[in-house]
Formats: C-alpha cells, structure tokens, sequence
C-alpha cells in the first residue's frame, strides 16, 4: 500500500481520499515517509476527538526521536516549542502567553485590525484582477502577529519568506535552512529588545525570562525557551489564519447563494465563521503525536511508540457528527468543530484568527459586489503540504 496523501490530487481536493479512508476505518495504519515506516491516521470525528484529548498520545518530539537517526538540521527552538511538550512544562509555557490572546484581549486589537485591512484593500484596483492571499490573506495576520512582537516593519518582508520556507513540504534542505534563520533572527532581536525594552509581547517574555520570579528554584522561561516561544507566536500567529482567510473566500465564491446571504446579512458572518472553518479546515493534519502505550482507539489496537496523524480536515467531513457534510450550510450547528484542535494544545491564538479573518471577509464582501473568481477551481494552486490546508494564490476579478 501506497502513502494514500501523497497523491498529488490530494492537496488540491483532499476530501475524496479522506472520505474512502473514513469508510474503511476511522483509525488506520497507513505508510508514511520512506523505509517502511508506518503511522496510524485518525479520520472519523469522534476518534480525533477523542485523540486529541488522551494523554497517552504524547507531543514529546524529543523524547520520540532521541534514539533515532536524522540527516535534518533543524534549529532546536523549530523542533522543541511549546506545541512538541506535554504536561507539565507545556501548562507552565502556555500560562506565559494564553493572556495575550484571550477574547478580550484580541478583542482590543479590532480597531488596529480593521484599519489594517483597509489600508491593504485601498491598494486593490476598482475594476480589474487582484489576487487575495498574497494581497490581504497574507500581509494582514503577518503583519499583526509582527505587531505584537514588536518586530520592526523593515524585517517583515523577511520573516515571510522564512515562514513561508518552514512549511516547503519535500524540500528539507530547504526547511532547516529557514528554521536556523528565523531562529537567529529572533535571538538576535531578544538581545536588542533587551537594550532598548518596549511593550510588546516579546518584551513581555523577556521580563518574564529576565525577572526574580521562581518556581522550586527553576527559572520560569529559560533562554532557549524564551527564543522558541517566540519563533513559534511568529509562525503559528500567522500561517493558519492566512488559509483559514482564503480557504473562506474560497467557499463563499463557490456558493453564491451563501455568499448573497452574508452580503445581505454581515452580523450573520460571525457565527458563520465555524462553518466555514468546518467546511475547509486549515489544517489538514494535527502536529506530531506518538503513542507511549498499547491503546484502542475506533476499534482499532495501535501499539506503542509509533506516530498518529489526527487529521481535522477529515474529522470536520465525518458524516457521523456532519449530515451532508460536503455542503456548506450557514445555519449548521457546528461549535464542535476541530479546526482548531481540541483539549490542552487547542490553538492559543484561534480568538486572534477568528477576528481577523470576520474582518477580512466583511470588508471584501461590502467593498466589491461583485466579486468573482478569475481562474477556474480546477486551475487553483493549493499549498504541497499535508499539515496545512491552504492555497498558494486565489485571483479575484473585482
């Protein structure tokens, strides 16, 4: 058997692929990578759900990998962040920066987020072609998450680029080089701020990392976790809610009468947003889990030590929990999705996302009436990597 989401019509519609996988069985084992290898993929909602939640699946990527050859060169503060620990230290390194993007708090940040989406559609033409992720589905929540790291605009061309590198699936070489450079990036910017403190949330943890406040005579932040934590805002504040902005324009351009409803309707794009968030998850597959014991999950016996792929994008499409679940309907219940994961590691910053992208999409939708795609479904270019969901570009003609 053959890695079923390496074929290359899978990024472009990977639903098929994961529907006949979820009829076979909610949790599999499926061939991944090379050498045999094999992980267990989790598709049905109630299985991930549950998934996400047991504490058996570990995040520990350290731990998993420590006896294990690698030819990757991977900067430790990419490869060992917040998202690859478990409790404790991952609770004591969340605690560092859940303030930050709690509701009220992103919520304080809607006027700046509104001004910035204007600024960036002042720059499309009146009539004419414009493509919406590099236009506004990229520069807007790059730009805020810069912003509240308090990384100077003149670096944020930079940064992009070294993201956008991070996620280059097939190309390691290529990967490892962006992780030791975004690494050294903000080393480097740690020890500026620490010459010339502001306000921001990277001056905040290096307060943290920098004060007398102990625990059991531990630092609370040591410096390594100090720099990782902050590549790891700068990427995750970023990359998901650029494909969660397209993913949305997306579906609301193939559904018109959706689209019509919002339209004539905006105080309903709201709540229509976990709907959308449903329909094409921007995610695909959760980061690395691995099992530290023999347990069941969907029926299925998955032993220990080996990696299991949770994957959302197929969960959000499970029958099971979604009737007619290839249909985008803004009056379904769907607060249960897991977009954005579920239990201790779901996503931090998803108010953050949530907010950004309602304002990126109300403003569109009542600037230009009559919007429309300018390419074909068929021709649209979506992003070659299994872990995000996400498209390359998305031309408009407005």
């Amino acid at each position: 058997m053959t890695d079923p989401l390496k074929d290359p019509r899978f990024f472009a519609d990977p639903y098929p692929t994961y529907a006949r996988l979820r009829d076979a069985a909610p949790v599999q084992k499926v061939p991944t990578g090379s050498g045999g290898r094999h992980s267990y993929l989790v598709t049905g909602y109630a299985e991930a759900r549950e998934a996400f939640a047991d504490p058996r699946l570990s995040k520990d990527t350290t731990r998993f990998f420590a006896d294990r050859p690698s030819q990757r060169d991977l900067h430790p503060a990419v490869s060992r962040n917040m998202l690859a620990t478990d409790p404790p230290e991952h609770a004591r390194l969340r605690a560092l920066v859940t303030k930050a993007f709690t509701t009220g708090a992103v919520a304080r940040l809607r006027p700046y987020i509104a001004a910035l989406v204007d600024d960036l559609l002042d720059t499309w033409p009146d009539h004419g072609t414009v493509d919406l992720v590099e236009s506004l589905a990229v520069p807007l929540p790059v730009t805020v998450i810069c912003e509240m790291l308090g990384i100077p605009e003149s670096d944020r061309p930079l940064v992009r680029t070294w993201s956008s590198d991070l996620f280059a699936a097939g190309d390691p070489a290529r990967i490892d080089a962006a992780s030791h450079a975004v690494a050294d990036y903000m080393t480097d910017l740690v020890a500026a701020k620490r010459s010339e403190p502001g306000e921001s949330l990277l001056d905040a943890l290096i307060a943290a990392r920098d004060g007398q406040d102990r625990q059991d005579g531990q630092d609370r932040l040591t410096e390594d976790e100090l720099v990782s934590l902050a590549v790891l805002l700068l990427v995750a504040g970023h990359e998901t809610t650029t494909n969660f902005i397209g993913n949305a324009a997306l579906a609301l351009l193939q559904h018109p009468e959706s689209l019509a409803r919002l339209r004539a309707e905006p105080h309903l794009l709201g709540s229509a947003l976990d709907e959308l968030l449903r329909f094409d998850s921007p995610v695909g597959i959760a980061t690395f889990r691995y099992s530290t014991e023999e347990l069941t999950l969907g029926g299925t016996l998955i032993p220990a030590g080996v990696p299991v792929l949770i994957a959302p994008g197929a969960a959000n499409r499970d029958p099971a929990r979604f009737p007619a679940p290839d249909h985008l309907d803004l009056n379904r219940g769907t607060t249960g999705h897991l977009a954005f994961g579920h239990g201790i590691h779901r996503c931090l910053g998803a108010p953050l996302a949530r907010i950004e992208a309602e304002l990126a999409l109300h403003a569109v939708i009542s600037r230009y009436p009559d919007i429309q795609l300018a390419a074909s479904t068929e021709n649209l270019n979506w992003r070659h990597t299994r872990l995000m969901r996400g498209l390359t570009s998305l031309p408009l003609t407005v």
